[in-house]
């Protein structure tokens, strides 16, 4: 699966668990909170403050 700015955490999570380790590196320490799992990559970065087009690249690795 490829990630986008759209792609929701409950949706990378389901995917690729893997990923998880990467979005608590990058300071989003709420992925078990029921609203992170709705909530947009682009919406999470923005409240965590959180390059949005850098963290995708990443997770596409």
């Amino acid at each position: 699966m490829k990630f986008s700015k759209d792609t929701k955490i409950g949706e990378i999570l389901e995917v690729a668990p893997e990923k998880a380790e990467l979005l608590l590196q990058a300071g989003m320490h709420c992925l078990g909170c029921p609203a992170s799992q709705e909530e947009t990559l682009e919406e999470a970065c923005s409240v965590h403050g959180i390059d949005v087009e850098e963290l995708v690249e990443k997770l596409n690795q």
